[in-house]
């Protein structure tokens, strides 16, 4: 069975709409847990739902900052404490 041009259309934004929110997910989550994994997970995500041209394209830029974020947070606690780990205590 193969699908017609317009059914291959929708499920290509759709596939995009869905990486748009699972970058926004995963990249609100990398800023608590581990964001040396999320961080980039979520602007690759981000990255390729723009690329297909996703609906959601708001999502998809926060979770491109989101990942960014990410980074900046893990690239602070290696500096600041010299390893990965960090605790609310400080």
């Amino acid at each position: 069975m193969e699908l017609t041009s317009s059914a291959r259309r929708f499920s290509g934004t759709r596939d995009a709409d869905g990486m748009a929110v699972a970058s926004f997910v995963l990249g609100l989550a990398g800023l608590l847990v581990m964001n040396i994994v999320l961080g980039p997970v979520a602007i690759v995500l981000a990255g390729l739902a723009l690329w297909r041209g996703t609906a959601r394209r708001g999502r998809a830029l926060l979770g491109l900052a989101l990942g960014v974020a990410d980074l900046v947070v893990l690239a602070t606690l290696v500096v600041g404490n010299g390893m990965v780990v960090w605790s609310p205590g400080g």
